[in-house]
């Protein structure tokens, strides 16, 4: 069963799923269990926080925002992953590592049956000094998509007369076939393990064609070579194990990210499991309630579900002259049909971004005017039901009505009378038809219990025209009906509002 958010996206993971494993952690009914990492001092971090609320955590942010830092930061916790592994010290030219300090709040039944325990780790006297504890941990960094020409350890497989003994021949199991099938959309089940040396360190595995024909790793490509090489370490963990990952799209197709992440929720389901993970793709954050979600940026964390490409506007780094964060993509398309409407503003030198959150939009706007390195100011707009506070200081401005769908419509709906044959054309009807599609507005207007839904609602019925088709129309319609109301609504903006004739200068 799959179940459609309010962002349109359909997962494969049920909502109650979800609430039950945020549920788990809010109850602590794990055996073993990273709640929070505090750094109080770590590369750009000082006194920042990441809490752990959801058994599968994306770290997302801009190249050098500090997302591998704080996977490196939960992993250290445990004893089997050295310091080094994602702390090293160069000589004299890591002179800065001096004095790193953090403390661990988690959860180890063996240690405490009843309550949560802290451990530190800090980097004095030119070395690391842990209070450990023991967890079954697995670190996926991004060289686990070289591709097996590349590795040097299975050089020795690439040669006319290599062989193995068949009893270090395995079939790959079930659960693991399963899973990669759903991630990859592929049949393994004739493909085979083999561990080439006597350890089995080093391994090689081998797939079939749909003909039957036999091929090695040295064919795959690399996105399925370290899939099905995960997926087979992930399942031989134990229950409350720790899975870590770096850049968890690497060699992945967009929809393969989406399913490897709904992968680990499930892991996390049936294991007790927990995963961090680094990304720079929107897709990983699909599967993921805002809780499981956070952004570093310059030293600041932010927890919530945003997009990517607001990132590079939180940092600075995109050429414009003014940032707008908001509540999500309604307000966000809401303030593009605003500015569109204004002939004399400079639209083009304005980057808009949802935050999906509006105590996030808030925050990234107080800090990116804070912030001394900022090329340019931002303002945030919040909903008219939020429980955020407007400033004048801070440029946080309040958008009418309580909830902006339902606002948008009734009030563009007042006006039917003269803008009925408009909405109209702009819903793709005839213009002889606004009688019959007014009709249809005001009737599913009275049956909708949810405005956020109410023009994917709409565009059913009329049609089967895409929601943002509808939202389109009414806010194109709204922005002409209420043109004091547009005005009213830049006037804060007003002395960093970039206009046509400042940008031809």
């Amino acid at each position: 069963m799959t179940t459609l958010n309010s962002q349109g996206f359909r997962s494969e993971i049920r909502e109650s799923a979800i609430k039950d494993l945020l549920e788990k952690v809010t109850k602590r009914k794990y055996g073993k269990y990273l709640l929070r990492v505090r750094m109080q001092k770590l590369r750009g971090f000082e006194e920042t926080s990441v809490t752990f609320d959801f058994p599968v955590t994306a770290l997302v942010g801009p190249n050098g925002g500090g997302k591998t830092t704080i996977l490196g930061a939960a992993a250290i916790a445990y004893d089997t992953v050295p310091p080094r592994q994602f702390f090293a010290k160069s000589g004299k030219f890591d002179e800065s590592m001096l004095n790193w300090r953090l403390e661990h709040e988690l959860i180890d039944r063996e240690v405490n049956k009843t309550d949560a325990i802290r451990r530190t780790a800090s980097f004095t006297s030119m070395k690391w000094s842990r209070d450990t504890v023991k967890r079954d941990v697995a670190v996926f960094g991004v060289a686990r998509t070289v591709p097996a020409n590349e590795r040097k350890e299975l050089q020795k497989c690439a040669t006319g007369t290599f062989a193995v003994d068949p009893n270090r021949v395995d079939s790959i199991q079930e659960p693991v076939i399963k899973a990669v099938g759903r991630i990859l959309g592929k049949d393994i089940s004739g493909y085979t393990h083999i561990r080439v040396d006597d350890s089995g360190r080093v391994s090689l595995l081998t797939g079939t064609t749909e003909r039957g024909t036999a091929y090695s790793e040295f064919h795959f490509g690399a996105g399925e070579s370290s899939i099905i090489r995960m997926v087979m370490k992930i399942e031989s963990l134990g229950d409350n194990c720790l899975i870590l990952i770096e850049e968890i799209e690497n060699g992945l197709h967009p929809v393969a990210t989406v399913r490897m992440v709904e992968y680990l929720i499930d892991v996390a389901n049936r294991k007790s499991a927990q995963t961090i993970f680094t990304t720079h793709s929107n897709e990983a954050l699909k599967p993921l309630p805002p809780e499981a979600i956070w952004a570093s940026v310059s030293g600041h964390v932010y927890q919530g579900k945003l997009d990517v490409a607001a990132l590079r506007a939180i940092a600075g780094q995109i050429d414009a002259r003014l940032a707008l964060f908001c509540e999500d993509e309604f307000a966000a398309a809401w303030l593009r049909a605003i500015l569109r409407s204004q002939n004399d503003v400079a639209a083009e030198a304005i980057e808009i971004h949802a935050m999906l959150g509006d105590g996030t939009a808030v925050k990234v706007n107080k800090n990116h005017n804070v912030d001394p390195s900022s090329k340019f100011p931002s303002a945030c707009f919040i909903d008219g039901d939020s429980q955020q506070n407007e400033s004048a200081s801070d440029r946080v401005i309040r958008l009418p009505g309580n909830a902006p769908e339902a606002f948008i419509f009734d009030t563009v709906m007042e006006k039917a009378a003269s803008v009925g044959g408009i909405l109209s054309v702009r819903l793709l009807q005839p213009h002889s038809s606004s009688d019959n599609v007014l009709s249809v507005l005001r009737d599913k207007r009275i049956t909708n219990h949810d405005p956020h839904i109410l023009y994917a609602q709409i565009g059913q019925d009329i049609g089967l025209l895409p929601e943002s088709t509808v939202r389109d129309a009414f806010l194109a319609t709204w922005v002409e009906a209420f043109p004091e109301q547009c005005l009213a609504l830049l006037e804060p903006l007003k002395g960093i509002l970039p206009m046509l004739a400042e940008s031809e200068q």
